[in-house]
């Protein structure tokens, strides 16, 4: 992403931003000729403010720069074939995942979760984006980790549907192929003119693309699937459903 365009320095000097970074400040300090006391009482400041959000003191569990783009985003629209969005995860459902993907070394498992656990903060400020994902069914009935795990996992979905930042919907199978069939994406929507970005997993990590045309038809695609999910309460009440078959298999 251009961290550095004339946008987003547009958006800083305006104070439009959300949550500063340290090499961000660092380069505004240069650029102004501030030095001194005033230059560490200001990155002191800047700290402070990340510090207000968990999520940075696991910098180094992400290559990319998911955690910023969910903090900089005026809205995430998020397509999951075969997982639940990890914005939406459960602890237990998380390390499941991360056991599974045989890429995360298990010392770091624990502090992977919690990482995942503190990037939802983001949902709860003021100034948070919002959250739509939309669900593919498979994502409801594969266990990951256990019945009980899945269970688990869905009422929790369902409870963070009545979140007032998060709409949540799912694509039945019986909607059977659509536009977006071939595998998940994220999008990230800023504040105007700053472009935004299309987010897609891989098994190491995820590729972020800044490209107008490339996100624009990405753009049509969710528009697509959302279109052709359940309404919220029909989603609720399948994914109250499947909850149940997984509470009769644990």
């Amino acid at each position: 992403m251009g961290w550095t365009s004339g946008a987003r320095l547009t958006r800083i000097e305006r104070n439009e931003w959300k949550f500063p970074k340290r090499d961000e400040i660092e380069a505004l300090l240069d650029l102004y000729g501030v030095e001194g006391d005033d230059r560490a009482h200001l990155l002191s400041l800047a700290e402070e403010a990340r510090g207000r959000s968990d999520w940075h003191k696991y910098a180094d569990l992400f290559p990319g720069a998911l955690p910023d783009l969910e903090a900089e985003a005026v809205r995430i629209r998020t397509y999951e074939v075969v997982l639940i969005p990890g914005l939406l995860q459960t602890p237990d459902y998380a390390a499941a995942v991360s056991l599974a993907s045989q890429v995360v070394p298990p010392e770091q498992i624990d502090r992977k979760v919690e990482s995942r656990m503190a990037r939802r903060a983001v949902l709860d400020l003021p100034q948070g984006p919002q959250l739509t994902a939309v669900i593919d069914e498979p994502a409801l009935r594969k266990v990951v980790g256990s019945h009980s795990i899945m269970a688990e996992q869905l009422r929790f979905l369902i409870g963070m549907a009545a979140h007032y930042k998060v709409t949540l919907l799912v694509i039945a199978d019986e909607s059977g192929a659509h536009p977006a069939v071939d595998g998940a994406f994220t999008l990230f929507d800023f504040p105007r003119p700053e472009p935004g970005i299309v987010s897609i997993p891989t098994v190491v990590e995820a590729l972020y693309v800044e490209d107008e045309d490339y996100f624009d038809k990405h753009a049509l695609i969710f528009d697509a699937v959302q279109n052709l999910a359940l309404d919220p309460q029909r989603s609720l009440d399948l994914i109250g459903s499947i909850a149940a078959e997984h509470d009769k298999r644990a």
